[in-house]
């Protein structure tokens, strides 16, 4: 999709929600109506379009950071460590404008709100922790820091044989991912939340496109134990550190990209095996 149709897909809903006089809970609902709104719940969660989350949810597009922290520090006056890579461009942003409507993001990324967000049921809510407690206050998010990971991870740089950091050792290698990368794992970046072809035309022009990701932008610190998709030339010896990895990547991420056919298996569901005995 083009970036005016990405970027049009994502407005429409805040239009929408403007012409419904902001009230951001549509055809009327009530608001605990629209809590327990079966798109909040499998299996709807896992198919639904990021128009329908955003009728209700549009103003996570609209919000802005603060021009000044209330210490007062200008933003145009600061600058994070994250934003000193070459991939991260313009002025500050939210988290969710970051990885939707930027450059970058429309460039690179095809995440949807499902990618994230599996739904969120309010039974999962710890509101009510202690005798005093707001049973309308949600406490914690409901998104697997695991997701983070997936393109967050700390940089592995053990497993490929370099002595440390790739910042502290980067330029021996011409700060080049690509320099040993255009022979081992070539198989990568096959997901419906990326544009692997977009990903590796840029990180042929821009050095930081790979490590931007990971490594630069670390969560956690911990590496992601990425599949090991078989690619041309892989040899058959598995590393040690590889060998309970995977070899395909999860299904829901593999949805439109694989023919059906060629889909892993879907995990059975919970209560499956009682039915069955």
């Amino acid at each position: 999709m083009s970036k005016a149709g990405r970027w049009a897909m994502l407005i429409a809903p805040l239009l929408w929600v403007s012409a419904q006089g902001n009230t951001q809970i549509p055809d009327g609902l009530t608001y605990d109506q629209a809590r327990w709104h079966p798109l909040h719940f499998k299996p709807a969660s896992e198919t639904a379009a990021d128009y329908q989350c955003l009728a209700c949810h549009a103003d996570i597009l609209e919000r802005r950071v603060r021009s000044e922290s209330p210490a007062g520090v200008k933003a145009s006056e600061a600058l994070a460590w994250y934003e000193t890579l070459d991939t991260y461009e313009g002025e500050e942003e939210t988290f969710h404008r970051r990885h939707l409507v930027t450059n970058f993001a429309i460039q690179v990324m095809d995440l949807k709100c499902r990618t994230c967000h599996l739904g969120n049921d309010p039974r999962e809510e710890a509101g009510m922790s202690h005798a005093g407690g707001d049973p309308t206050l949600i406490q914690r998010k409901q998104v697997d820091p695991e997701i983070c990971h997936l393109c967050h991870g700390q940089f592995p740089y053990e497993h490929m044989g370099i002595p440390g950091s790739w910042l502290e050792y980067g330029p021996a290698f011409q700060n080049n991912c690509l320099l040993c990368h255009m022979m081992f794992r070539t198989n990568r970046h096959q997901v419906n939340y990326l544009k692997p072809q977009a990903i590796e035309a840029l990180a042929k022009e821009k050095e930081d496109v790979c490590f931007g990701c990971h490594g630069g932008r670390p969560w956690y610190r911990t590496s992601y134990p990425y599949p090991r998709h078989p690619w041309p030339g892989m040899p058959e010896a598995v590393p040690d550190w590889a060998k309970d990895r995977p070899t395909v990547s999860e299904r829901r991420f593999l949805i439109g990209i694989v023919p059906p056919e060629e889909l892993p298996a879907a995990p059975p569901k919970q209560g499956a095996a009682l039915r069955t005995r």
